[in-house]
């Protein structure tokens, strides 16, 4: 039975949308597959890990008929990008087996049946609903999504707190060590009126959606319940498990007044921080700070007894500061924000770094201190 007959790119881009989740190797092993529904002209493809499921659907398939099958998702996607651009490409069903025929190549696939695919129930009930444009929900997860922690046994660290509050959306991430926050405000009738709420995205997720949003002023529907959200743009839509915790108290972690503060550009912060990692100790990834008397020297120094040294003329004249970071942290926040000043607020070597940009009260980086 021949399903579907269409251009390579017919498939593929949406392919690419929702393979993203997909693990290689899982217990179920249909959660290694993709569902494709034919209906009509249209194609909807769905994938899901169990705990986030994404759907697209494209038109363009007039040819073949009605009718669903799962099959790898990975291998398929391998298959389409091989071929050359252009090729029109069929899928022809027959003997729970999916052959995939583009110009003189020929591939036999092994499926799973489309009603045995799980899919995620979505939510009903209570559902608070408002729109933001994708590149502003991207920006605000590029300012913070880096401070995520990976793998930490404080499950609820692994992953981002969305926070919905008189008009305002916020974003925050910590893996106990530092902290971003950014915020936005909320544009349309009745997001004055939300109620606040509170969900933590699990870094899945996140990086899903940094991967497939735009760049754009495209709109980008949120809906949230109490342990479910659902986003909505262009032709996808993510539906998403909420991480069962409690997130820090965030407004604690921020300093609220430092006696010290430094203005640097942050592109040339950034090259000497580059330069001086090259020779820090690759365990510990330290680098020393010092400031004072208009300057501020970058000391980085390893095991086999090598240094780097940088020196940048900053105009200062505050209490002199000696204190050690993770080179990382501050690699991070240098770039995925991109004014041209920061400024960096401190009181001593043993307290908590606050990073923040000129004018904008909409963003604060906290980092923590490290022995050297």
């Amino acid at each position: 039975m021949l399903l579907i007959k269409a251009s390579r790119e017919t498939f593929l881009a949406p392919l690419q949308s929702v393979s993203g989740i997909v693990e290689k190797r899982h217990t179920l092993p249909i959660l290694s597959n993709v569902l494709l529904e034919k209906r009509g002209d249209q194609l909807t493809l769905l994938a899901t890990d169990i705990e986030i499921q994404i759907t697209t659907s494209t038109g363009g398939a007039e040819d073949g008929a009605d009718g669903a099958v799962t099959v790898g998702a990975k291998k398929l996607q391998d298959i389409l990008r091989s071929l050359p651009e252009g090729t029109d490409v069929s899928l022809v069903l027959e003997d729970k087996r999916l052959t995939v025929r583009g110009g003189k190549s020929r591939f036999a696939l092994q499926t799973l049946p489309a009603e045995d695919f799980p899919r995620m129930a979505l939510a009903d009930g209570d559902t608070r609903t408002f729109t933001v444009t994708q590149k502003q929900f991207r920006q605000l997860l590029a300012q913070t999504q880096y401070a995520m922690a990976a793998q930490d046994v404080r499950y609820y660290l692994n992953g981002l707190l969305l926070l919905v509050d008189g008009g305002e959306l916020r974003a925050v991430a910590t893996d106990g060590h530092r902290l971003a926050y950014a915020s936005m405000a909320l544009q349309g009738d009745g997001v004055d009126s939300l109620p606040r709420q509170e969900m933590i995205l699990p870094r899945k997720t996140v990086i899903e959606l940094n991967r497939l949003l735009a760049d754009s002023d495209e709109p980008l529907e949120l809906a949230l319940t109490p342990n479910q959200v659902r986003f909505t743009f262009g032709n996808v839509v993510l539906v998403s498990k909420l991480i069962d915790g409690k997130f820090p108290d965030y407004e604690r972690v921020i300093p609220a007044q430092l006696r010290n503060t430094l203005t640097l550009e942050r592109s040339t912060l950034l090259s000497s921080l580059v330069r001086v990692k090259i020779l820090t100790n690759e365990k510990f990834s330290g680098v020393r700070l010092v400031a004072a008397d208009n300057a501020l020297k970058l000391n980085a120094a390893n095991a086999e007894q090598e240094e780097a040294q940088e020196e940048l003329e900053v105009a200062y004249a505050g209490e002199p500061l000696d204190v050690g970071f993770n080179v990382n942290y501050l690699l991070d926040v240098l770039n995925n924000t991109h004014a041209e000043t920061i400024e960096w607020h401190f009181n001593d070597a043993n307290s908590s770094a606050l990073i923040t940009l000129p004018g904008n009260d909409r963003f604060k980086y906290v980092v923590m201190p490290m022995r050297i």
